[in-house]
């Protein structure tokens, strides 16, 4: 923006003392025109160019670092995805369980442990929302040595039964074996049918408090 101001004061009989103010007032009168009329906005516009500038450039920052983390990301995806099939594989359908629970208590037999008590109580939604827990109440006796035998094969099952509150009381001897008193919470799995893991998990957001406003 150019300023082009001109004044004739020629045939005009201006006072000196005027004619002062008047030379040395219109160049401050330009320059002041000059910054607000263009310095100051011109300012106040490259300042906000400034700043969208650098936003941009950690956003573009930001993208890169995750376009670079994409592929480690693409892999961990695969080894979780791998993972979970592989839990899926051990854990029985619903319609197994009673095979299942059948095949421990036979290791149990198997093992020369004398079954006590086994009960299996009704299954529940486990805290994960994805599967069924079903936990049997177990009581046996027999050698330490037997019990051993009976935990490494029950490891060695393709499905997962956890153990839990194991119990054993002090040793009696008969013959030639110290018998032992043995409790413990047994638990298998059993996969939820995917119409009833959305509903579950419809159910627990239903349930979930809202948070208030702050106010």
């Amino acid at each position: 923006m150019a300023l082009n101001l001109k004044l004739n004061l020629k045939g005009v009989n201006v006072p000196k003392p005027v004619r002062y103010i008047i030379a040395i007032g219109m160049p401050i009168l330009i320059i002041v025109l000059f910054y607000f009329l263009f310095y100051s906005p011109k300012s106040k516009e490259i300042k906000s160019l400034k700043a969208t500038i650098s936003k941009q450039e950690k956003e573009i920052s930001n993208a890169e670092v995750k376009l670079r983390k994409l592929p480690k990301l693409k892999a961990l995806y695969a080894i979780r995805v791998k993972e979970l099939d592989e839990l899926k594989r051990q854990l029985p359908e619903e319609k197994e369980v009673s095979g299942l629970l059948k095949q421990v208590s036979d290791l149990g037999i198997k093992s020369g442990l004398t079954i006590g008590l086994w009960k299996p109580s009704n299954k529940r939604m486990h805290s994960s929302g994805v599967v069924y827990e079903i936990p049997v109440k177990v009581n046996m006796k027999g050698a330490f040595h037997r019990l051993g035998y009976f935990f490494s094969e029950l490891s060695g099952l393709n499905r997962i039964v956890n153990i839990k509150d194991l119990k054993l009381s002090k040793p009696v001897m008969a013959g030639n074996e110290a018998i032992l008193e043995i409790s413990f919470n047994a638990a298998t799995f059993s996969s939820v049918p995917e119409g009833e893991a959305k509903k579950a998990s419809e159910q627990g957001k239903k349930g979930r408090p809202r948070r208030g406003r702050r106010r």
